[in-house]
């Protein structure tokens, strides 16, 4: 049987590795010669970190951000704002804004934004905690930081009529980040701005 690599074991590492978002199959094939080139116990290192991740990942309680406790460091931090909620669409958007350093108060992770296209309506993200979060009190201002696509503007819509019962702050990352682009691409100094620049929903 004719096979595009010398070993079968190479060829199944190498299929791994390709299914990894923006890795192709000629950097896969590199990045598994790099692990055979390493010695025997760096390889089985590696291999454990991740055999074990899903298991040593938890979700914070409170939003839905990556933790290894049940709360993470941010809600548990008692110097942040925590009347003021910033809303993003996953935990590598956490990521960035916390890069800009030009927010201070809490967070809340929906895990996606409503796409009918794909298949993911409203009951499938974190909005209800959401919700939740905002009846329950003390917070002022909900910042909606999706990113500026149709998507993230569906989302927005669906949460600004969710939560415009209860009388909070509703604003929007003003549009430094180009339209179309997701936040987590967006360079430090123009998501900074936008954060700072926020504007009220309408």
């Amino acid at each position: 049987m004719n096979r595009e690599y010398p070993s079968a074991a190479l060829e199944r590492a190498v299929g791994e590795f390709a299914k990894l978002p923006g890795i192709g199959r000629k950097t896969a094939l590199r990045l598994v010669l790099h692990m055979l080139s390493k010695p025997d116990e760096e390889v089985s290192t590696f291999g454990r970190v991740f055999s074990t991740l899903k298991q040593d990942i938890k979700y914070c309680k409170v939003c839905h951000n990556i933790s290894d406790t049940d709360t993470c460091a941010i809600c548990a931090n008692p110097k942040r704002d925590s009347s003021t909620l910033c809303v993003v669409e996953n935990v590598q958007d956490v990521l960035a804004v916390e890069s800009t350093m030009q927010f201070n108060g809490l967070y809340h992770v929906l895990g996606g934004v409503i796409s009918p296209m794909d298949g993911v309506g409203p009951q499938d993200l974190q909005i209800a905690s959401l919700v939740d979060r905002v009846a329950a009190g003390g917070i002022n201002e909900v910042i909606l930081a999706l990113s500026p696509t149709m998507e993230g503007d569906t989302t927005n819509f669906f949460i600004s009529r969710k939560l415009q019962q209860f009388g909070v702050k509703l604003s929007v990352i003003a549009r430094g980040v180009a339209v179309g682009n997701n936040l987590e691409y967006a360079d430090e100094v123009s998501l900074g701005r936008s954060i700072q620049d926020r504007t009220p929903l309408k």
